[in-house]
């Protein structure tokens, strides 16, 4: 017995070592692509700073030249109203229309959700039964024949706008 106590004392040391091992090994890769993504980041941000600049040149240029043949308000009226029509058809190539497929359109989970409208039929995660009709009232308690009143055994009558033609029927 004494022979496998000194065995079970190798192994603790092992599995220790290699822990060790694997989690230095971890951080090692984890800080050279954390390297690697902050060099990226750098070097977009100043991508972005010089096409702005650039873009700012290029607005000004167009309003001189605009200048030479235009009174100055005109030209700088007019170069506005092109950086202006520019933004939008910017913003309106970057949104998503009916036109282009989006992730959400494509699988579905917008279908049927409408800005200012009823809720969707299906949860938004689109896994699930659909939600409950909603009641049109509140419901009576001293009505006689309906299942909330107290002490009646009898059922009401389904309402028409209570009944969802998607949901499943079951007899018992």
């Amino acid at each position: 017995m004494d022979r496998l106590d000194h065995l079970e004392h190798l192994d603790k040391e092992l599995v220790d070592e290699l822990a060790q091992v694997a989690r230095e090994t971890v951080r090692d890769e984890l800080r050279e692509q954390t390297r690697r993504q902050r060099r990226r980041a750098t070097l977009y941000a100043g991508s972005g700073a010089v096409a702005l600049y650039a873009g700012a040149a290029l607005a000004l240029a167009l309003g001189l030249g605009l200048a030479a043949a235009l009174p100055d308000w005109a030209a700088a009226l007019i170069t506005a109203v092109i950086l202006g029509v520019l933004a939008y058809l910017l913003r309106g190539a970057a949104r998503p229309s009916a036109s282009r497929p989006t992730a959400d359109t494509a699988t579905g989970a917008a279908h049927g959700r409408t800005l200012g409208g009823t809720a969707p039929g299906t949860p938004p995660s689109g896994l699930g039964m659909p939600y409950p009709p909603m009641p049109p009232g509140p419901p009576e308690a001293g009505a006689p024949g309906t299942a909330g009143a107290p002490g009646t055994g009898g059922t009401r009558t389904p309402h028409p706008d209570d009944i969802d033609p998607e949901q499943p029927h079951h007899r018992a």
